[in-house]
């Protein structure tokens, strides 16, 4: 709680969020409660609810707060030519990455809103302007916007734990219980818990797998923008 003798800041919805998102930070976002938020600030409870209408208010307004550090972030970018419209996304989504990086609960609550705040929407239009740079009709824009889901926005929901977990526990008994019923599961996971360091398929390394599939998905586009007509 604040020292009653040290004069207030002015409380805004900018400085709530502000706070909520280093509250979260520190302390991680099951930590996040209107009460907690309240003793950061120093002001009783009630006083977030002129600036923030509730719980999921609060969280549609964090999301929205790391949109707009993304926004700062891609605004350094230089301003690509058409040609580069690919390398110029590739580092639009990989600046993006960097927020979400600093803010590592920040894809779970991405995921968990049914809404967009206005700095998310402005993020998003720049992402579209880039494709449509590139000659992507509208159509394959939207397209593209399904495929590249939460990579345009810095994270992915991976199939496997990114952090490498479920290599750690690939152990040779439970391969070994594994072989029946999966056999092409167990050869793959054997060749990657026996591969040296270096190896390209060695243990997840969760930027390289998320550039993996960023790749992937832009060479694709390109190749699909290319046999457009008109293109």
């Amino acid at each position: 709680m604040t020292d009653p003798t040290t004069p207030r800041t002015t409380l805004t919805r900018a400085r709530v969020l502000g706070t909520a998102v280093a509250l979260a930070d520190r302390e991680g976002i099951d930590r996040l409660t209107m009460r907690s938020l309240a003793a950061e600030l120093g002001v009783e409870a009630m006083s977030l609810y002129h600036h923030v209408a509730n719980k999921e208010d609060l969280l549609d307004g964090v999301a929205d707060a790391i949109a707009g550090e993304m926004q700062v972030a891609v605004a350094d970018l230089p301003a690509p030519a058409p040609s580069e419209w690919k390398a110029a996304l590739r580092r639009r989504i990989l600046t993006a990455r960097e927020v979400m990086l600093r803010h590592p609960w920040a894809p779970g609550v991405f995921e968990s809103r049914t809404g967009f705040g206005p700095q998310i929407v402005r993020y998003t239009d720049g992402f579209v302007g880039l494709l449509r740079l590139g000659g992507l009709s509208h159509d394959l824009v939207h397209h593209a916007m399904h495929a590249l889901g939460s990579r345009a926005y810095g994270f992915t929901q991976e199939l496997f734990d990114p952090a490498g977990s479920g290599d750690a526990d690939a152990s040779p008994e439970m391969l070994a219980q594994m072989a029946t019923e999966a056999p092409h599961l167990v050869e793959m996971l054997a060749h990657i818990a026996h591969d040296p360091p270096g190896a390209t398929l060695g243990r997840c390394d969760d930027q390289s797998e998320f550039e993996f599939g960023l790749d992937l998905l832009l060479d694709g586009l390109e190749r699909r923008a290319a046999r457009e007509p008109g293109a």
